[in-house]
């Protein structure tokens, strides 16, 4: 998580969109528009303890831009949460939604704690705390919360359950990310890790690439870059020789590679919820352990950075090794504005995170057709949908980089702005 004396998140998603508004020669009042949410939510959450003592939680909603459609983000329960954080990946949400075509808006929330500091009863009882004090701001046609760091399907299965109860009828479509057989999706759960491999594939076909010689380090390994991995072995080939996790014991985090692979399935397995390998249980199985910052320096042809913001920086690109052609941004903004500089001038191929992690609301926004329709696919139809739509996607944002000549993460933005912009001109706001 940023926090704002290192790095101010918004004021990142705000310089990236400035630059691209300053190239697409915006109108003024166009970009005050676009540069801040529409609307903020504030509140506390009292929550009864299991020993009976109570406890006040701080949470937050942000609601950047509906114009094309219900806002769609995730819920964030971390120690670190701040206001501009979740400012931020709102912002980053309606970019996301509108180069992905889905119609959709940006919106994102979050609750400081520590979710691993509390019991089962405890997460249960703030999370329909959190509904308890959102619900008439929330909805399948108003805003559509979702898992994310620090949350879990379980956990939006009991926030829909207290929408429901509140309004009075079964609602499933007020939450995406829920578990099968209440309401959930086939194939959300590796999506987004799905999707940014379909992008990886793509960018490697552009670049006259062969997948199955390929090979990768990843940055994390909570959901996205366990599937990411998993997909990169599975449907092209490569090999991963390394991934990194946060152990929250040791306070630090440890890259764990072998230069014969590393299996994502057996790494899987002995992970707990929150993205933390088991070190004994690695070492006793030949992989070596690392410092947190090695998986950057991996003679790789492809890098996924997946785990939280600012991770990419001015300092520690220039470790990145030469043999590195593909940039693939899992996480969301893991490249703050020097890193961008210095991918921009160099020959390495970026895949922006707007576009390289969209998977995940791809398959939210599946959830919700198929929650209205009372109708849900197999898990082939999601994943062919899936691997259209960010195919789809990603031919789009290397039209226009190569009509106007410019860096991949701009191109994607002009995408992405020019949809919403266009939205808001049909529905008079501009």
């Amino acid at each position: 998580m940023i926090m704002e004396g290192k790095l101010n998140a918004f004021k990142l998603a705000q310089q990236q969109f400035d630059e691209v508004a300053e190239q697409l020669q915006l109108a003024e009042h166009v970009r005050k528009i676009l540069r801040w949410p529409l609307r903020e939510f504030h509140f506390q959450i009292p929550v009864q303890m299991d020993d009976g003592s109570m406890q006040v939680f701080r949470g937050y909603r942000v609601h950047h831009n509906d114009a094309i459609g219900p806002c769609k983000g995730g819920l964030r329960f971390h120690p670190a949460e701040t206001i501009d954080t979740v400012r931020a990946l709102a912002t980053w949400m309606t970019w996301k939604c509108a180069v992905a075509d889905i119609p959709l808006g940006g919106g994102k929330g979050g609750v400081v704690v520590d979710p691993a500091s509390l019991t089962e009863a405890e997460k249960q009882r703030l999370c329909r705390g959190w509904v308890q004090q959102m619900w008439h701001n929330i909805g399948p046609r108003r805003d559509i919360p979702a898992p994310d760091v620090g949350t879990t399907g379980q956990m939006m299965g009991w926030m829909m359950d207290e929408y429901s109860k509140l309004v009075g009828q079964y609602t499933p479509g007020v939450i995406t990310g829920k578990p099968l057989g209440g309401g959930g999706s086939k194939g959300r759960t590796e999506a987004t890790g799905f999707g940014v491999v379909v992008a990886v594939r793509e960018a490697l076909k552009e670049l006259g690439m062969e997948a199955k010689k390929c090979r990768a380090s990843i940055q994390g390994f909570g959901n996205v870059a366990q599937y990411a991995a998993k997909f990169f072995r599975e449907s092209l080939g490569g090999t991963v020789v390394a991934v990194s996790c946060w152990d929250p014991q040791d306070k630090k985090a440890y890259t764990f590679s072998s230069v014969d692979g590393i299996d994502a399935g057996f790494l899987q397995s002995i992970t707990n919820v929150y993205g933390t390998i088991d070190k004994g249980k690695a070492r006793a199985a030949g992989i070596a352990i690392e410092d947190g910052d090695a998986w950057l320096g991996k003679e790789v042809d492809v890098i996924i950075p997946a785990a939280l913001e600012g991770s990419l920086t001015g300092e520690n690109v220039p470790r990145i090794h030469p043999r590195v052609r593909i940039v693939a941004e899992g996480a969301n903004g893991p490249t703050t504005r020097e890193a961008d500089k210095f991918f921009a001038d160099s020959k390495l191929f970026v895949i922006p995170d707007n576009l390289c992690n969209s998977g995940g609301v791809v398959c939210s926004y599946f959830e919700g057709v198929q929650n209205d329709m009372n109708y849900y696919w197999d898990l082939d139809e999601v994943m062919t949908k899936l691997d259209r739509s960010m195919t789809n996607a990603f031919a789009g944002m290397l039209k226009m980089r190569k009509a106007r000549n410019v860096y991949t993460r701009n191109a994607a933005y002009m995408v992405a702005i020019d949809r919403v912009v266009r939205a808001m001109n049909i529905r008079g706001w501009i």
